[in-house]
Order: structure tokens, then C-alpha cells, then sequence
């Protein structure tokens, strides 16, 4: 899921060629939108990958707005190739927003059905089938990095294009021989405390930096506060 904004909605257009964009068209003050959300969140998840999620707030982003024409919210619209393909206004319930998706999303292939399968000898079967599958991809990166096989991780993960999600494990592959409990946000902490002093003249000390911002995450309370310290060193 990603929040979008006027400025980066042509990315969603061009996304949109490769495989279909669901647009979540809501308000932070529309109790209808609060209840959709959720259900569209867990519909789309379930997809494995088949559809894309988007989020437009209405009131932020008027370009946007003014192209699907809204009128009432929650609005979702279903985007493929820069074409709306379909679409429902209001806060339906979780059959209707499968059953939508189910229109939308492209049949499942056999390395998806292997990918959902999740075991390592599957994920490999569906990688010799799709070789840039992101579900495979991912999924077996994550295995490899759990058991210390990081280069091949990063090198699998090089396979597709950048996401949040691919930045993660990329961040734990590179930083899982430090010596650093990354499951432990105090230990990560202290860690870069440790770093702050060398970023400037050490390379390996400002990836490290950055690598374990990645794995502490946005929404960690400190996370603004050592990007902010991290830039100040910087510049």
C-alpha cells in the first residue's frame, strides 16, 4: 500500500501498465472511508501481489480529484493500462471488494501458486519459471537472510525493481553481520549512536547508519530524529 500524492500520480499511471492499480479515494474525516479502508487493505493483501493498493486523500491532492471526478467517498477505482477498468463508490462490504478484485486480478500463474506455497524448494521452482517473480523474490530473500545466506539474498533482491519492502531486507542482509540485535530497537539505539560520530568520513559506517535506520523503521518514535542528526553530520 502506498499513499500518493498530485505530484507522483503519473507513477501509479505508468505502474499501472504492468499490472492493475487499485486508487482508495478517502478523507481523513469520512467514517465510511475508515471502515473500507481495512477491507480493502486485507482484500488486496490477499492477492499475493496480483494487484497493487494506492491512497489518495481527497483533500490533499485536488489534480487527483478532479481526473476520477469525485463526488462522494470512499471511491476505489481500478486502473490498468492508464485506463479506468472499473470501479464502486461507498463502503461496501468484504465480498463485494473480493469479488471486485477477483474481476481485476490477473489469474494466478503456477509460480504464483508456488509462491504461495512459501517453502524454499517452491520459491526456487518459481524463479526458475519467473525469474523477477517479487513474491518469490522476496519471499526466499527473507529466507536466506534468517539463516545468514545474505549474499545470495542481495543479489536475488537486485532482480526487482526498489520497494519499501525490498529496502528492508536488503538494510538486514547488509547489516546481519554487524553485531547488532536487530529485533532489539534499544540495541539498534545504541548502535547508532555508536555510528552518528563516523558517517561523515567513513562510507561503511554511513551505510551501516542508513541500513539500520531502514530496520528500525518509519514509525519508530526515534526514526525522524536520526535522519534528521544523520543529514546534520552530513551537511
Amino acid at each position: 500500500m502506498l499513499d500518493v500524492t498530485d505530484a507522483t500520480f503519473d507513477d501509479v499511471l505508468e505502474r499501472s501498465t504492468e499490472l492493475p492499480v487499485v486508487v482508495d479515494l478517502w478523507a481523513p474525516w469520512c467514517g465510511p472511508c475508515k471502515t473500507l479502508g481495512p477491507v480493502l487493505e486485507r482484500a488486496v493483501e490477499d492477492t499475493n501481489g496480483r494487484v497493487e493498493l494506492v491512497k489518495v486523500n481527497v483533500d490533499e491532492n485536488p489534480r487527483i480529484s478532479a481526473t476520477f471526478q469525485v463526488q462522494s467517498i470512499p471511491a476505489v477505482y481500478a486502473l490498468k493500462d492508464r485506463k479506468v477498468v472499473d470501479g464502486f463508490v461507498g463502503a461496501v462490504g468484504e465480498p463485494a471488494v473480493k469479488e471486485f478484485l477477483e474481476r481485476i486480478a490477473p489469474k494466478p500463474t503456477e509460480a504464483d501458486q508456488l509462491v504461495a506455497r512459501g517453502d524454499e524448494a517452491s520459491l526456487r521452482r518459481a524463479l526458475e519459471l519467473q525469474a523477477d517473480h517479487e513474491g518469490a523474490v522476496t519471499g526466499l530473500a527473507e529466507l536466506l537472510i534468517d539463516r545468514g545466506d545474505t549474499e545470495e539474498a542481495l543479489s536475488l533482491l537486485a532482480r526487482i525493481p526498489e520497494t519499501a519492502d525490498t529496502r528492508r531486507l536488503a538494510a538486514l542482509a547488509r547489516v546481519a553481520d554487524a553485531d547488532v540485535a536487530v529485533e532489539d530497537g534499544r540495541n539498534i539505539e545504541e548502535r547508532l549512536d555508536d555510528l552518528l560520530d563516523r558517517v561523515k568520513d567513513d562510507d561503511d559506517a554511513r551505510q551501516e547508519f542508513v541500513d539500520l535506520l531502514e530496520v528500525l523503521g518509519p514509525d519508530h518514535p526515534r526514526t525522524a530524529e536520526y535522519r534528521k542528526a544523520l543529514t546534520s553530520r552530513l551537511y
